[in-house]
This record gives structure tokens, C-alpha cells and sequence, in this order.
């Protein structure tokens, strides 16, 4: 289920402000998406960007939330597209797949990530002994994927601009 895009509280714990914060990203995401057709959301509208569509962006989310919160800092094993052989942006490549599938997965991603984030301490460090950035502490990963999914939102927001004029902040 997709929480709400409203703003955390201005005076709530540290875990209430992050997590909210990301949510409130992850909704925005969800809500640019809103009505859109699957052709639309196949069409690559970025010339220079080919890969850069409303569903590869939705793919790409769903698996940045994985890396982080079950590879980099749970230990599970990496799998997914952007642990194999091949381009490096494999997890955008998504043509024939729905955008509503798309959608799904990330929502389910998003609340494994939120499960992850709730049973932890915010001063515990990733546990894959294969990447560096598994050294980093949940806090760490927390701030960095609110910086990721608002980077992802404004390209989202951008996207959805060019391809019917439909645009909003939040």
C-alpha cells in the first residue's frame, strides 16, 4: 500500500523523520505514475537516455531498495539484474512488462525495506562481506535512499511533464 505524500511531523524521533521522509519520495514516485498508459510509461522521452522511462525508473527503484536494505545491509545474495553480467543498466531494461506490475513490486520492495528498517537499530552496519558500502550503518543507508528516490521523483516528475503535461509537486 502506498503511504501518503505528506511530510513527516516536525517534531518526531529520528526513525519516524527518515522513514517518513522516504515514504513520502516512494509516494510521490507512485502518484507520477497515476493514470498513465503502458505505452506511455514504455516511451523514452530523454534522447540521450534511452533506458530513462517512467517503468525503467520504476524498476530501477524497486531494485535500489533491494540492494540496499536486503544485499548491502541484511547479507542476503546478490541476486537481481544489477548483480549480472550485463549493461550496466539492466535493471531499467523492462519492455513487455506492465507498469502496474512494476508498480506492485516496488510497493512490496518498499515494505520489505520498511520490515528491514523497523527491526533494526539505526547505528547497525550492513553485513555483505563483498561491498564496501556494506560497512555503512542503516542511518547511513536510510539519508542516502531518501537522496535516491528524491533524485529518482524529480526525474519521474520530469518525465511525466514530457510525456502528457500532467505535473504537480506533491
Amino acid at each position: 500500500m502506498t503511504p501518503p505524500r505528506t511530510r513527516p511531523p516536525y517534531v518526531a524521533d529520528e526513525r519516524t523523520q527518515l522513514v517518513g521522509w522516504l515514504d513520502m519520495q516512494r509516494a510521490i514516485i507512485q502518484w507520477k505514475c497515476e493514470g498513465l498508459s503502458d505505452a506511455d510509461a514504455h516511451r523514452s522521452v530523454l534522447p540521450t537516455s534511452p533506458r530513462m522511462t517512467m517503468a525503467g525508473v520504476i524498476s530501477h527503484m524497486r531494485w535500489v531498495e533491494n540492494a540496499w536494505f536486503e544485499v548491502l545491509f541484511l547479507g542476503r545474495p546478490a541476486k537481481g539484474p544489477q548483480f549480472e553480467d550485463g549493461p550496466e543498466d539492466a535493471d531499467m531494461m523492462v519492455e513487455g512488462i506492465p507498469l502496474a506490475q512494476l508498480l506492485d513490486e516496488y510497493d512490496r520492495q518498499c515494505a520489505v525495506s520498511n520490515e528491514i528498517i523497523a527491526a533494526h537499530s539505526l547505528d547497525d552496519v550492513g553485513r555483505h562481506p563483498d561491498f564496501d558500502s556494506a560497512a555503512a550503518t542503516l542511518r547511513w543507508m536510510l539519508i542516502h535512499m531518501v537522496e535516491e528516490t528524491a533524485r529518482h521523483a524529480g526525474h519521474v516528475d520530469t518525465i511525466r511533464e514530457l510525456l502528457d503535461g500532467e505535473k504537480g509537486y506533491y
